[in-house]
């Protein structure tokens, strides 16, 4: 059995990888975060020596934090463009602003202009990188069609990210080397040239969203907050996504300073620091394939979280080289494990409505986060000295995550249930094409109804108001008196008068205990006629059943159209 076990985690693994691989727009998306987060790494490293060179520790702090707090601001108000349309244009537009602005930092640090220049353009690097993220995020469970599909999107994310946080140090850790700052500035903007070229050319269709006019972005940022702040569980899963933050933004001043000053490895030190974690979350993204499966996705987040901090603690115990690396190593692993369950946990939690506003929210969690971090870092090497400022910041998120360790395992329960909605709608074919997103706001909005043998559900001519799927029991359909059809567990009824705005053209009976599932007419039609290959596929579905058991002419003498949309 345990055999059967590993070999059946293997399989999905490589079944998460070979998926992404498959899905041309799914490899798109993915490739243009690998492009986009290598550019963030180098020029973090970049930055971070520039800043180093012009003021010290403290200057290192106060560029994080300058860095950080226009994009908290600003990235909640920003996010609802990513709702409002095609997600892959923002994402588009976003990185050749990315890709711009360090092309001019280059060019500045090359004929060693002003250094305020070179915060200010940061700034507006910062910026655009803080809104690629949640538009990503959003995109991504768009292009899937369910969870385990989602969760392998963002453990192949993750893995990338990983990539991108070792290539991109190493990289500005070997240029430095040999050339200069200027150099990896130019190559970090040539990484955003190419995210933004592979965005180009995502195809698919968009999901059914509300209709209606376009508030003012303050408003709609309102209602991204207004959708963490009415469920307990997005507070958390956000909440310790900020302290996992904070200890990145001391990371940032952490690895300048450990390597120059308690470790003497020298500038490119930085790069290697980085680098150590790079190696952790590739490393750890491979593990988390194995966990794509899981149902304890809560459960990782937490441990995720801690080690985003315990090997911080521990370096500032054993200040040595070899161990510093091995342990930050494990911060890697951490970040991975995060990717995986965070992220999705987010994505299976939000409407795909508020999908970006949300993570929007999260980003400027984030971006305050990795600012406060980082001066308080400074501060707290001035304070406690780099040994001591290291254990302070490092307990942080070990505490958290065993403080959140209950409710996030309760949380697990709660998306098993979504899943197991999901996957009863996804057995009618009408419901297939969805993606993700869509099916799980029909999930969201099922009804129990509990029908007793004898009964009938609705008669031929009532009014129709509901969309039903048999969870258990046996139906019995009939028209003008006789049986027609039995229907069983996973099929659905009732499409016909909805989609046509008629009267009911059969009646349903429960032939044994009926347990169904309905969904009313709004919610019903708005998302299956919203997306087009349902709306096709429910069009076929209509014609054949008519063709199957429906009367030439419905109660009320009208004849019945043959368009089954009309």
């Amino acid at each position: 059995m345990g055999r059967l076990g590993t070999r059946s985690r293997l399989d999905q693994a490589v079944g998460a990888f070979s998926s992404n691989w498959r899905n041309p727009n799914l490899r798109r998306a993915q490739l243009s975060f690998l492009g986009a987060w290598t550019a963030e790494w180098a020029f973090t490293v970049a930055l971070g020596i520039v800043a180093y060179n012009a003021g010290g520790a403290l200057a290192l702090g106060a560029v994080g934090l300058l860095r950080t707090l226009p994009s908290a601001l600003l990235a909640p108000i920003l996010s609802p463009f990513a709702d409002r349309g095609r997600r892959e244009r923002v994402l588009v537009v976003v990185s050749v602003v990315r890709g711009a602005a360090t092309v001019v930092a280059a060019i500045v640090v090359a004929v060693s202009g002003p250094i305020a220049v070179v915060y200010a353009l940061a700034v507006v690097s910062t910026l655009a990188a803080t809104m690629f993220r949640p538009a990503h995020s959003a995109l991504l469970p768009t292009l899937c069609r369910t969870g385990h599909e989602l969760a392998s999107a963002n453990v192949v994310r993750g893995l990338l990210d990983s990539v991108a946080t070792l290539v991109g140090p190493l990289v500005a850790a070997i240029l430095l080397g040999f050339t200069n700052v200027s150099v990896v500035f130019a190559v970090a903007a040539l990484a955003s040239f190419w995210a933004a070229l592979l965005l180009l050319r995502v195809r698919y269709d968009a999901p059914p969203r509300p209709a209606g006019p376009r508030r003012d972005l303050l408003r709609e940022a309102g209602e991204g907050l207004a959708a963490v702040g009415r469920s307990r569980d997005l507070q958390l899963i956000l909440g310790l996504a900020a302290a996992q933050s904070l200890t990145r933004g001391a990371l940032t001043v952490f690895s300048v300073v450990v390597a120059i000053e308690l470790l003497g490895m020298g500038e490119s030190g930085a790069g290697t620091l980085m680098a150590s974690v790079g190696v952790g979350a590739v490393l750890g993204s491979l593990a988390a394939s194995l966990l794509v499966g899981t149902r304890r996705l809560g459960a990782w987040f937490a441990v995720g979280v801690a080690l985003w901090g315990l090997p911080l603690a521990l370096v500032g115990v054993f200040p040595a080289q070899a161990v510093a690396l091995v342990l930050l190593a494990f911060v890697g692993v951490g970040n991975a494990l995060i990717d995986l369950a965070g992220f999705t946990l987010i994505g299976r939690l939000t409407p795909d409505a508020l999908m970006a506003r949300v993570f929007g929210v999260l980003e400027s969690l984030v971006a305050v986060s990795i600012g406060v971090g980082a001066i308080m870092a400074s501060v707290m090497i001035a304070w406690l000295g780099v040994d001591g400022a290291l254990i302070a910041i490092g307990a942080l998120c070990p505490v958290l995550a065993l403080a959140s360790w209950w409710r996030l395992r309760g949380l697990d329960g709660s998306v098993g249930a979504l899943d197991a909605e999901v996957r009863l709608l996804q057995r009618v074919p009408m419901f297939q094409p969805l993606p993700l997103p869509a099916i799980e706001q029909l999930a969201r909005g099922l009804e129990p109804v509990e029908v007793a043998p004898g009964s009938t559900v609705f008669t031929q001519g009532d009014p129709g108001d509901r969309y039903f799927v048999i969870e258990s029991g046996r139906a019995d359909v009939l028209g003008e008196g006789r049986v027609i059809a039995t229907l069983g567990e996973g099929e659905g009824f009732g499409e016909i008068a909805l989609l046509r705005r008629t009267p009911r053209t059969a009646t349903v009976l429960a032939r044994t205990p009926l347990a169904l599932k309905a969904l009313t007419a709004g919610r019903f039609t708005d998302v299956v006629l919203g997306f087009a290959p349902s709306a096709r596929k429910a069009a076929t579905t209509v014609e054949d059943e008519l063709e199957r058991y429906a009367p030439d002419d419905l109660p009320d003498g009208r004849r019945a159209s043959r368009d089954p949309l009309e």
